[in-house]
């Protein structure tokens, strides 16, 4: 299975993505993770994006799709996958659908998940990280057993600048205006699935699994 997944940051993507990984067998492949790996490796892409990345800079999109293309259609292509974080833009959506036509594919479908922006605000600066090992709680729905402290290693938990109100806001309106113009571009193709993701984590999955093979 071939799967898109999108949505504004805290709507549980991540989440969503791994339960789907586990559920059908297929990697999730994020643009973090696959930036890192073709740094690491010290491939031409990865030195060409580590250029934009030490500098602080956005990693340019006709590099960012030539390390998708390496991963999803290279030596070893993939049978399936979740993309999870990109497309970010309706220019990049599009050069993503005429890479799938080069190699006479298409996703099975482009998972959209929504909910409020209230609830959003509320999961984001709920969020909580450990300082040492890099464990994720948040304050609702993984609360660790000991305020302020990780389970795992007892370092301190800290929260992100961009879990923080303001930051979120402003990311919340940059999504609006470059990522919500997919929705209307990926419908127009009958490959959209809509799902309310304001349940707990289980609950939109077995949503999700059920509208995929229904």
């Amino acid at each position: 299975m071939k799967l898109i997944l999108l949505g504004p940051p805290g709507v549980g993507k991540g989440t969503q993505a791994q339960l789907l990984s586990e559920e059908y067998g297929i990697p999730q492949i994020s643009t973090g993770d696959i930036l890192r790996a073709a740094i690491r490796s010290g491939t031409g892409l990865g030195k060409r994006a580590n250029e934009y990345m030490s500098k602080g800079e956005l990693v340019p999109d006709d590099i960012m799709l030539g390390l998708i293309r390496e991963k999803l259609f290279g030596e070893e292509p993939l049978d399936g996958f979740i993309l999870d974080g990109f497309p970010r833009t309706l220019m990049q959506a599009k050069a993503l659908n005429k890479m799938f036509a080069e190699y006479d594919q298409t996703p099975d479908a482009v998972l959209s998940l929504e909910a409020e922006e209230e609830l959003i605000m509320k999961r984001l600066s709920s969020r909580r990280i450990c300082r040492n090992c890099g464990a994720v709680y948040n304050l609702i729905t993984k609360p660790p057993k000991t305020e302020d402290l990780c389970d795992i290693c007892n370092g301190p938990l800290y929260q992100r600048d961009d879990d923080k109100i303001e930051t979120i806001k402003n990311r919340l309106e940059v999504y609006k205006k470059q990522t919500e113009p997919l929705i209307d571009f990926y419908q127009s193709t009958g490959l959209l699935i809509s799902v309310q993701s304001s349940g707990s984590p289980q609950e939109v999955h077995r949503i999700i699994t059920t509208k995929l093979e229904g």
